[in-house]
C-alpha cells in the first residue's frame, strides 16, 4: 500500500523541488488571442504537454483542437451524442480523453483526429478525467458517484470506488501515479491509494461546502482545492490541516477549476463567476493580477 508523504510545516518545502519564496515579480498576461469556433459553452480547455496545441471541449459535443503558438483551428473531433465536461491529455501527447455526459469516456488519436477507444461503464454523466504520468491508466468520476480507475489497453475498470455520496466534481494522479485525489459535491475531498483503491484520508471544511475542484502540488505534497463559498484552499493533506486560503474571486454556482503556475514565479489561478481571471501570490495570498475580457463566467484557467 501506498504511504502518505513524510509531512511538512512549510508551505515553502512542499509545492516545488526547492524552496518557494514569494514570487519575485508580479505576473503581467495579456490578450494575445480570441479563439471562436464552440457553439455552446466551453467546458474544458488544456494545452497539451509540450504547448503546440490546445484542446477545448463544451457542451455542443465537439472537441476542439487549436495551435497553441498561433491560435488557428486544426480541426474538430466529433463522436460524444451529449455534451463533454471534460479533456485530458496522454503524457506525451498523442491522445486525449473525453468525459461527457452520454456516459462515455473516449479515447482520441491526435495524429489521426479520429476515435480509437470507447470506454463504458459509468451509470450516468461521467463529470471528470485524467490520466496517470505513464498513460496507461486513466481515472474518472461521475454523477454516479463513483471513481472507476481504467486499464486502457484492456478498455475495462480496475478500480470501482464507491467514492461520495453526491456526484464527483474532479479526480487526479499524483506526480508518480501512486495516488489519487477526487472531490464532490458532498463537500468531501479523498486521497486514494491508485493501486488497492483504499482510502488513505478524507479533507473536509467545517462549513463543508460543495467542493468544486482538486488537484495536488507538483510534488504532490498539498492538494489544492476550490469550493462554492469562493474560497480556494491549499491542504497539507498529512495533517488534514487548511495551511492557506485564497480569495476574492467569485464561485458559488459552478465547478471551477484552480491551478498552478510555478514558472517565472509561484501563482495559484483560478476563474470567476464575475467573468474575471484571478492570479495570487501563492506564499502572500495577495491578488496579483486580475484579467478581464470574458463576457460570461470564466471556468477554465490554464498555466
Amino acid at each position: 500500500m501506498t504511504q502518505l508523504p513524510p509531512s511538512s510545516s512549510q508551505v515553502e518545502q512542499s509545492i516545488g523541488q526547492q524552496a518557494v519564496p514569494s514570487s519575485s515579480r508580479n505576473p503581467n498576461y495579456s490578450l494575445r488571442y480570441t479563439l471562436s469556433g464552440h457553439r455552446q459553452s466551453i467546458s474544458s480547455l488544456k494545452f497539451s504537454p509540450d504547448g503546440s496545441m490546445l484542446a477545448s471541449a463544451g457542451a455542443d459535443k465537439l472537441i476542439k483542437l487549436w495551435d497553441g503558438i498561433t491560435g488557428q483551428i486544426l480541426d474538430t473531433l466529433q463522436g460524444h451524442t451529449e455534451g463533454i465536461s471534460d479533456i485530458a491529455w496522454a503524457s506525451n501527447g498523442e491522445y486525449l480523453a473525453s468525459a461527457s455526459d452520454d456516459k462515455t469516456i473516449r479515447i482520441w488519436s491526435v495524429e489521426e483526429r479520429d476515435e480509437v477507444k470507447t470506454l463504458n461503464g459509468h451509470t450516468n454523466f461521467v463529470f471528470c478525467v485524467n490520466y496517470n504520468p505513464n498513460s496507461n491508466l486513466l481515472v474518472s468520476g461521475g454523477f454516479d458517484e463513483t471513481v472507476r480507475i481504467w486499464d486502457i489497453a484492456r478498455g475495462k475498470p480496475l478500480k470501482i470506488l464507491p467514492a461520495h455520496s453526491d456526484p464527483v466534481t474532479a479526480v487526479s494522479f499524483n506526480h508518480d501515479g501512486t495516488l489519487v485525489v477526487s472531490c464532490a459535491m458532498d463537500g468531501l475531498i479523498r486521497i486514494w491509494d491508485a493501486e488497492s483503491g483504499q482510502c488513505l484520508k478524507t479533507l473536509v471544511d467545517d462549513d463543508n461546502p460543495i467542493c468544486s475542484y482538486a488537484r495536488f502540488s507538483p510534488n504532490s505534497r498539498f492538494v489544492l482545492a476550490s469550493t462554492q463559498d469562493s474560497t480556494i484552499r491549499l491542504w497539507n493533506y498529512q495533517t488534514s490541516k487548511c495551511v492557506k486560503t485564497y480569495t476574492g474571486h467569485s464561485n458559488r454556482t459552478y465547478c471551477i477549476p484552480a491551478c498552478f503556475i510555478t514558472s517565472n514565479g509561484k501563482y495559484i489561478v483560478s476563474g470567476s463567476e464575475d467573468n474575471k481571471i484571478f492570479i495570487w501570490d501563492l506564499q502572500t495570498r495577495q491578488v496579483l493580477q486580475v484579467l478581464e475580457g470574458h463576457r460570461g463566467t470564466c471556468g477554465y484557467p490554464i498555466p
